[in-house]
């Protein structure tokens, strides 16, 4: 029993290096492509743009790297996806212009991949950690995401491109991992899907770029509308194809599994707020009361050390997201993230006049963000069999991707409904950007109540610590 603890703690410890690879890629390039742009001449188009591929890189990857991990193996898809993602970090570092950049960045999207064919090793390898486990990479991942990004600012601070370098090493130490972790023993079924991955790819394509460009078309102009049309088709294309697919590349039909369905419900409105309005926490930290009428006027390493205290916050809620389930049950937790989410963004309502004002609620909201990753992730893996894991959480992670990618949008879209005589964002932007967040999250608490807890209708894998309604 003690060598069964121990080989599960090491495999963590192994896990952990990975998953804060992901972080420091996930965290260290948003801070210094505006000099970086200037750098290689991108200017603020262009560096949208190339924002749009990364989100589309995620969008795509993730369910592609979750059924290739299903079908040929966990181990093998995490080491090709980590060997993408540190050629990327070495790519972009050593030569840094709009074409490396692009593939570069392009490349880093498989971190998608990480937490997916991750946690089929640990269902598999260690399930009396499951929970746990889970928490522990969902904090170490939430606060790499904010130490990448104070380390590359602070090393541009002395040279330009010099933060380029920040996520080599860690992509070279988490290569190093992944070749000592051991494959999952969940049986491996089924075929690729081709026809289904383009339809998919295609769809996905259509509808991050109409969020990412539909306030600069215009929402109501023509190419909105049309790519809009075209992501609709593609994806009803997709789904029919899905359907009719003995080997499907996401298995549609398990959504047809009550707990998986408000699970991914659940991540996407928590998303929606959590992570869409990070852009606008940075645009209203950085506003200078004297020339907008409202903001802090805070520097960017400052903003940096906002962001960085959030994370640690999420950390803080991650960590005791396990504990709190085994106290109160599944569906207690999911409430009362989706509700602390809506607190959060209520206190920046009522209170953001002063720094120390807005950090309760912008800590109040990153505590719901490391709840919401922590028990969703989790539950995303328990609910389904051992060979349908990596393709669960798959679709949990498209879930987080799409709620953030749309609450972004939306928050855009008030932005621009609210302009300011002298350009920039009226006051009411930012409130109704907060008021909305609020409503979805509280969509997201009242989600939670649909939870129930009941056995799995597949296999369940043996020695998971369930929580109370599970058992019951």
């Amino acid at each position: 029993m003690t060598s069964a603890i121990s080989r599960g703690r090491g495999l963590l410890a192994t896990m952990t290096v990975i998953v804060v690879c992901s972080g420091v890629v996930q965290g260290y390039l948003t801070p210094l492509l505006p000099v970086v742009g200037q750098h290689v001449g991108i200017g603020g188009v262009g560096q949208n743009n190339l924002y749009l591929l990364s989100q589309l890189a995620f969008a795509v990857l993730t369910p592609l790297l979750s059924r290739w991990g299903d079908i040929h193996g966990h181990r093998r898809l995490l080491r090709v996806a980590v060997a993408m993602v540190a050629a990327g970090s070495l790519l972009i570092a050593l030569r840094p212009t709009t074409a490396s950049l692009a593939v570069g960045m392009g490349l880093q999207g498989a971190v998608v991949g990480f937490f997916p064919l991750l946690a089929g090793i640990l269902r598999s390898r260690a399930p009396e950690h499951g929970r746990t486990g889970i928490s522990v990479l969902v904090g170490a991942l939430l606060l790499s995401i904010g130490v990448g990004g104070l380390v590359s600012g602070s090393l541009s601070e002395e040279h330009a491109l010099a933060g380029l370098w920040t996520a080599v090493p860690f992509a070279a130490l988490a290569l190093g991992a992944a070749l000592a972790l051991p494959d999952s023993t969940a049986p491996r079924a089924g075929r690729f899907n081709a026809p289904a991955a383009v339809l998919l790819t295609l769809g996905l394509a259509a509808l991050v770029l109409v969020l990412a460009q539909g306030g600069t078309w215009g929402w109501a102009s023509a190419p909105s509308a049309l790519t809009a049309l075209a992501a609709v088709a593609f994806l009803a294309v997709w789904v029919r194809v899905e359907r009719g697919s003995a080997h499907p590349l996401v298995d549609i039909g398990l959504l047809r599994n009550p707990r998986l369905a408000v699970v991914s419900a659940h991540t996407f409105c928590a998303a929606f707020g959590t992570i869409g309005f990070l852009g606008a926490n940075a645009v209203f930290l950085g506003a200078r009361p004297d020339d907008e009428g409202y903001g802090l006027g805070l520097g960017s390493q400052t903003i940096a050390l906002v962001s960085l205290a959030m994370v640690v916050a999420g950390c803080a809620g991650s960590t005791v997201t396990p504990r709190l389930a085994r106290l109160v049950g599944d569906r207690t937790t999911l409430v009362a993230g989706g509700t602390v989410g809506a607190l959060g963004f209520l206190c920046l309502v009522l209170f953001h006049r002063s720094l120390p004002q807005y950090l309760v609620g912008a800590l109040v909201v990153g505590v719901a963000t490391g709840m919401f990753e922590a028990v969703t992730r989790t539950l995303s893996v328990e609910v389904v069999a051992d060979s349908e894991t990596a393709v669960s959480v798959g679709i949990n992670e498209l879930a987080l991707s799409l709620g953030a990618a749309i609450g972004a949008a939306v928050i855009g879209a008030l932005f621009a409904g609210h302009p300011a005589p002298g350009g920039g964002v009226a006051p009411a932007g930012h409130l109704w950007s907060w008021g909305v967040c609020a409503a979805v999250a509280l969509v997201g608490a009242a989600l939670g109540l649909l939870f129930r807890g009941t056995a799995p209708a597949r296999s369940a894998a043996p020695g998971l610590a369930p929580s109370k309604e599970a058992a019951a």
